[in-house]
């Protein structure tokens, strides 16, 4: 297998030492409820309207494509803060511009939606990432016997060090390959130029969290360990700094507060230096190019790039277990995948391996 196989495929496991419960995902789509959080709520004054909608086997670009069609209205004039899966019952806000709320209440719309609750009108359209996190309840079922035994060991380890902040597959495409035509794109400006602007970001948003990926792969048994030339993340607010004692900033990351983080490489994200600069530098190489050479192609390709944490913490942890069935009810922030904690529990790619 090469390493691009096992980085899209077989990411390691932070519990790797305990044996995974198996079992099936998304059997019905009631087996995956998701419930967006608001980060704010309307003001009551300006030309978006507010819904909370609730939907059942629909995306949430199949829910764009909809309302746009049903209301009559331009897809760029309809906000959402984040992108839910089709196979499952999901929760979100969305903005409408320009639309009443008596048109809503009139309107017969799609079987798929199961309720709208208009919140009121706010000055600005919703956008991406601005939710303040996910709630989610899953069901997996067909679990092993001696799920009694790897459950709560391995909740207790991501509870306790964060869950890996890996990048879900979606966005690498069917056959995995979407970061090699980013990385393509990166110094080919006539390919750039002839591709629409969403399609040309999605595939160097490919690139970057393949990189990421990686990088993370190599520090997975470190995910809650400060080094010397790391950039650390404050998770209450998300501001990145340098850090000089690792000793003293390592309290903090026992507390939480704050997360190494590895780079979404752009023309002003930052590198790590000393060790964490080292392991980035290597996962570059990997892959043909350098840090210097990454941020000169992101300038030309106009994208600043972050840097991201490579964990999150798993809050509201409530699960239980009957027959073969495991029930499992947490919160995310904006951005993690809760794909990460299934892979974790179940340890399916391991099985195919």
């Amino acid at each position: 297998m090469s390493d691009h196989s096992r980085l899209t495929d077989n990411l390691p496991y932070l519990t790797a030492e305990v044996p995974g419960i198996a079992g099936r995902i998304r059997a019905t789509p009631e087996d995956f409820h998701v419930e967006e959080r608001p980060l704010y709520l309307p003001c009551g004054e300006g030309e978006h309207l507010y819904l909370r909608i609730t939907k059942r086997g629909m995306s949430t670009p199949q829910l764009v494509s909809y309302l746009s069609a049903r209301f009559g209205i331009k897809a760029r004039c309809i906000g959402v803060a984040g992108l839910k899966d089709a196979k499952a019952v999901t929760t979100q806000m969305v903005s409408l511009q320009g639309i009443a709320p008596e048109t809503i209440a009139r309107s017969q719309l799609d079987a798929r939606i199961l309720s709208v609750e208009v919140l009121g009108r706010h000055g600005n359209r919703l956008r991406t990432g601005h939710h303040a996190g996910n709630v989610f309840r899953l069901v997996i079922g067909g679990v092993l016997p001696s799920a009694p035994e790897s459950v709560p060991v391995i909740l207790d380890e991501l509870s306790r060090r964060g869950i890996p902040n890996f990048f879900g597959p979606q966005r690498q495409g069917r056959e995995g390959l979407n970061y090699s035509i980013g990385a393509a794109l990166l110094t080919d400006a006539p390919r750039r130029a002839r591709m629409p602007k969403s399609k040309r970001l999605w595939y160097l948003h490919a690139y970057q969290s393949f990189l990421f990926n990686n990088i993370l792969a190599r520090r997975i048994n470190r995910i809650d360990r400060v080094l010397v030339g790391d950039w650390a993340m404050k998770h209450d607010n998300g501001a990145c700094f340098p850090v000089e004692d690792a000793a003293k900033e390592q309290r903090r990351a026992d507390g939480f507060e704050i997360s190494p983080t590895g780079p979404l490489f752009g023309s002003r994200a930052p590198w790590a230096t000393g060790e964490p600069g080292a392991v980035e530098r290597a996962a570059v190489t990997e892959l043909g190019a350098t840090p210097e050479s990454l941020c000169q192609a992101a300038s030309a390709c106009r994208f600043r790039g972050e840097r991201r944490s490579l964990r999150v913490r798993l809050e509201e942890l409530n699960w239980s277990l009957k027959n073969d069935q495991l029930t499992l009810c947490f919160t995310l922030p904006p951005g993690a995948y809760a794909t990460s904690v299934l892979r974790e529990l179940m340890k399916s790619e391991r099985r195919k391996a």
